[in-house]
């Protein structure tokens, strides 16, 4: 079978023929999602394509392609690899490439999912959340903002109740000993999960504003409803 005619290449992705049985996943900030069947080692794994047609998405795609491969916890998405097109290794300079492939483990469900059938019991929602700050502790410990935090991007093993966090393609390494006052983007987080310091100040946070939405995030598992679910920012901030 040519490379061409693979089911990925159908979805778009330029990939080895050993990724199987292609299957949307969703969509991240960055790119589109599948799922695949790893022949090789027979895990099913969730591919997530990084376009790089300018300056611009190259720099994002190779900052997160750094961030993810820096995050080694149990309360974060594994990455196994990091392809170039035709499932090749990435070379040296790969800021000439058309696109990325991080090729990582694929979880069950996510939280926004399990959200949709109402709010989870205390307990189950207790272990969560418990999960949710060991994973964060150790982002911030490794200087690094996750910067949209919410439920779709939080995902779940239901058999286990094991909780990972994902997608950080709007992450950002930072310096703690270092004022990043007037170099940090604006209008990152989801608004239902944005904290009033990121509204009043947008150009100058933290950790805290990942704090801010680990918080509201679980007032949601708790009551089945966003704790601020303005349609808009300044409804938000008031």
């Amino acid at each position: 079978m040519a490379e061409q005619d693979t089911p990925l290449f159908l979805h778009g992705f330029d990939l080895s023929s050993h990724f199987v049985d292609p299957r949307p996943l969703g969509t991240g900030v960055t790119g589109l999602v599948l799922s695949a069947v790893d022949q090789r080692t027979g895990q099913c794994v969730a591919i997530k394509k990084l376009v790089m047609r300018d300056a611009v998405t190259v720099k994002h795609a190779l900052r997160e392609v750094k961030i993810t491969r820096r995050l080694h916890h149990e309360n974060v998405v594994r990455v196994h690899e990091v392809l170039a097109p035709y499932g090749r290794p990435l070379p040296r300079d790969p800021t000439q490439l058309s696109a990325l492939y991080i090729v990582q483990e694929c979880m069950e469900t996510d939280l926004a999912r399990l959200l949709e059938q109402g709010p989870l019991p205390t307990g189950h929602a207790t272990l969560l959340f418990y999960q949710l700050l060991r994973g964060l502790k150790f982002i911030h410990s490794a200087n690094v903002l996750h910067r949209d935090l919410k439920p779709a991007n939080i995902f779940i093993n239901m058999d286990q109740l094991l909780l990972k966090i994902g997608d950080f393609g709007l992450a950002r390494i930072v310096d703690p000993h270092y004022s990043h006052k007037g170099y940090l983007s604006e209008g990152l987080v989801t608004k239902w999960y944005c904290s009033p310091r990121l509204l009043l100040s947008p150009n100058n946070y933290t950790k805290a504003i990942d704090m801010w939405a680990a918080g509201c995030i679980l007032a949601e598992m708790l009551t089945g409803r966003m704790l601020f679910a303005g349609t808009s920012a300044v409804c938000h901030a008031v």
